[in-house]
């Protein structure tokens, strides 16, 4: 192709090409004006710093030379003398850079398919950011496509203006896909790749249903019902919580629709999946209470500083509780975000037996009393030999049979006994040989002590530098399995709040933070809490 070749019809190539890549036509102009360029350095010499303007309305190509005006000449090829760019321009300086015309070239075969390929890379690079631009904004959208290719069981689908994948694992089991199929996926990530942007799509991604009755339901889509969270079994079962802002409108209802008409195309789409529809409570204990439905509940006992909750059930509702293979208590769980155990009325009876029965023992031993009098403090709600050593003494004298004299010496009794632990735990965190610098951090306790000691924590530098996770343990789910991980206090009652504070004292103590940082960190880790 020669500089002088048909103006108009370059200009409808990048016109055409603009128009089928779906890119701007200034692109492919530009892409153009580089290979261009590329061609007439293989001619006027590598070295040469050649400029090429293809004009936008009448197609016309200028070909300039760019030379650096400088003091003393060393390359012809790239620079001129002053004297000489001032005869061009008066208003030369050095440094500047001037540009001269070069005449018109004709390409040969080599120079044209390098020019080629050049175009090719270049509106190619266009292409893929146009691409990745477009969907890394559809992050969290539904997509819907036709089956373009099949691939070691990946669906590849052509969404009209790029490609994306589902991946074998996030098609619902037993789905089968031919090709010109047509599908709708969830975007759940877009990447830039070498090979282009990958668009990465899911069937199996939670929040593909909370979309799918975004679409149905228009009180969610208007924002006066919301999706609160969703935890699915894909196939088989989901659960998904729902609240209405406005009391006149019933969630359940709105989602499942007159005869089931909404849920059922939910249901339709995901392939029979049999969907929980659950009414969300800002109560813990009534969320998931509700979200074991069917399943009756007889009680609930909640542990808010390790995260867990005991849900009791009538003997004949156990099975239904637990599902098949586990199924609706596992749902259950990741719906609320809470570890569920399951317990029949009989087993909590006889769990709370054997409380009983060891905090009998424990006061029997700790304290030197009868059977009886043990029994009476259990019985009171008594737990631990620190309640007895620090609760109001009239608490204890208040118990049927007890006088003031006996409360006071079961309270000495026990305050005894804390200190010989006390000295016992002293002397075992010396021999680990944790340092008498940590007794001064506030909120740690001696039990910690021992326990920081087994841990290889034996110093107050150690203990700033840990983080919140080393000390109370952190849960992790992977595939639907919960797997606990234990810290250092690990049989200590401490919640994540008592621990971050004594790791911010800890920091305060070794000199890494002021004062005034921790407590206005403590400050906003209260309000997050809160909130």
């Amino acid at each position: 192709m020669a500089v002088s070749a048909n103006r108009l019809e370059l200009l409808q190539i990048a016109d055409a090409v603009a128009r089928e890549k779906s890119i701007p036509v200034r692109i492919v102009l530009e892409s153009m004006e580089d290979a261009i360029q590329k061609a007439a350095r293989s001619r006027y010499g590598s070295e040469t710093e050649v400029r090429a303007e293809i004009n936008s309305r009448t197609g016309e190509i200028k070909l300039q030379r760019l030379l650096q005006v400088v003091e003393d000449l060393e390359n012809p090829a790239t620079q001129i003398h002053v004297d000489d760019a001032r005869l061009k321009n008066p208003a030369a300086q050095v440094g500047d850079m001037i540009a001269e015309p070069l005449p018109p070239m004709d390409f040969g075969r080599i120079a044209a398919q390098s020019a080629k390929q050049v175009i090719v890379q270049k509106v190619r690079e266009a292409e893929r950011d146009r691409q990745y631009e477009e969907f890394k904004d559809k992050i969290g959208e539904i997509v819907n496509g036709a089956v373009k290719r099949i691939e070691y069981g990946n669906v590849i689908a052509d969404l009209g203006r790029g490609e994306a994948i589902i991946r074998r694992d996030e098609l619902i089991p037993r789905e089968a896909f031919r090709t010109g199929d047509r599908v709708r996926a969830y975007v759940y990530d877009v990447r830039r790749e070498q090979r282009g942007p990958q668009i990465f799509l899911s069937r199996t991604h939670p929040q593909f249903m909370a979309k799918l009755f975004a679409q149905e339901v228009p009180e969610i889509y208007d924002n006066i019902i919301e999706v609160k969270s969703v935890a699915r079994d894909p196939g088989s079962r989901a659960k998904i919580a729902v609240y209405s802002s406005d009391s006149s409108i019933d969630p359940v209802g709105a989602c499942v629709g007159m005869r089931g008409s909404r849920v059922q195309a939910v249901v339709q789409e995901l392939q029979g999946e049999k969907i929980d529809i659950i009414p969300w409570s800002p109560d813990a204990a009534t969320f998931i209470v509700n979200a074991l439905q069917p399943a009756e509940v007889s009680k609930v006992v909640l542990d808010e500083d390790a995260g867990r909750i005991d849900v009791v059930v009538p003997d004949d509702q156990l099975s239904l509780a637990i599902g098949r293979r586990g199924q609706n208590v596992r749902l259950a769980s990741q719906l609320t975000g809470w570890d569920i155990d399951i317990l029949t009325d009989q087993e909590e009876s006889e769990r709370r037996q054997k409380e009983f029965q060891e905090r009998t023992a424990l006061f029997m031993g700790a304290l030197d009393v009868d059977e009886t009098v043990a029994q009476l403090l259990a019985t009171e709600g008594f737990g631990s030999i620190e309640e007895l050593a620090y609760v109001d003494i009239d608490e204890i004298a208040g118990i049927e049979g007890f006088d003031e004299e006996t409360a006071a010496e079961i309270q000495s009794r026990a305050q005894a006994q804390l200190a010989a632990i006390e000295a016992e735990l002293d002397a075992e965190r010396k021999a680990l040989g944790v340092e008498d610098d940590l007794i001064e951090v506030p909120g740690v306790t001696m039990q910690m002590l021992v326990a920081l000691g087994k841990d290889g924590v034996k110093t107050v530098e150690d203990l700033a530098g840990c983080a919140t996770d080393d000390l109370c343990g952190w849960t992790e789910r992977k595939n639907g399995e919960t797997t606990r991980h234990d810290g250092s206090f690990k049989g200590i009652e401490i919640s994540r709040t008592e621990a971050e504070a004594i790791i911010l004292a800890a920091r305060v103590k070794a000199g890494w933070i002021e004062e005034s940082v921790a407590t206005e960190d403590e400050a906003e880790e209260g309000a997050e809490a809160t909130a």
